[in-house]
């Protein structure tokens, strides 16, 4: 039978200890495609590149395997894969990772792991995203193989339902079990630390202090503190359809 094609990104850069694990678990399912930025571009959400040109150079190459890395955001890596690089062979799966440092919650918005997951999905791609919560950038990420295992081998035998791709956050220490978990309501109390350069300018850091006020069991966030693999399904579609009667009563007149 033919091997599934495995397309691989993240957002911590190719040089990242996250990916080079989650390449070798999936070159056990696959052949594997990776693209990459080539440096760390942690936050970028769904940024594209549109103000200087985009690049890429295959890195690493052998049997059933081929790394590139790109100047771009994780998005852009996700555009230059499925527009170039593999625009005559479809990927089975994208998986994007194992990301230094949580996605649950709030993160999810400003991830650029969870960015190349939703824009595979809007390719029709199934795709996962894997979060440790751990920013260690010598974090040891084995204790998750097992359930990183578990998931692929579900999604790439049973599928994901159209639009629906998974966020998967792994506790920083060992796994009790999984979860499926919601979205936790949090949100960050942001700040910035003023500097001053060599010159005299000023010069700003930001900070900010994280608040979960969900205390369900079943929000991500609280899962995995709770030592749980959270794997929470997700979708492209912002639509609030529960209020889209009362709004077209407010507004159609």
């Amino acid at each position: 039978m033919k091997r599934p094609l495995i397309f691989v990104t993240n957002d911590d850069s190719f040089h990242s200890k996250g990916i080079k694990l989650l390449i070798e678990i999936m070159q056990t399912f696959g052949d594997v495609v990776v693209v990459a930025p080539i440096e760390q571009q942690s936050g970028q959400s769904h940024a594209i590149t549109t103000k200087e040109p985009l690049r890429f150079h295959k890195i690493e190459e052998k049997e059933g395997y081929t790394a590139y890395v790109c100047n771009g955001t994780p998005v852009d890596c996700v555009k230059i894969a499925f527009n170039i690089i593999l625009k005559d062979s479809k990927p089975d799966l994208l998986v994007s990772g194992i990301n230094h440092g949580s996605n649950a919650s709030i993160n999810t918005i400003y991830s650029g792991t969870m960015a190349a997951v939703f824009e595979a999905v809007a390719e029709g791609i199934p795709s996962i995203g894997f979060s440790v919560d751990n920013h260690c950038l010598d974090a040891d990420f084995s204790y998750c193989s097992d359930f990183i295992k578990q998931i692929t081998k579900d999604v790439l035998e049973n599928g994901l339902d159209p639009n629906v791709c998974l966020n998967v956050n792994f506790p920083k220490d060992s796994i009790k079990g999984v979860k499926i978990c919601h979205q936790a309501k949090a949100y960050w109390n942001e700040d910035f630390v003023q500097r001053t350069d060599p010159m005299g300018q000023h010069y700003y850091w930001l900070t900010g202090v994280y608040n979960c006020k969900d205390d369900s069991p079943r929000a991500d966030h609280i899962a995995m503190k709770d030592g749980f693999c959270a794997i929470t399904p997700m979708q492209i579609d912002f639509t609030a359809y529960e209020v889209l009667e009362k709004y077209k009563k407010r507004f159609e007149k």
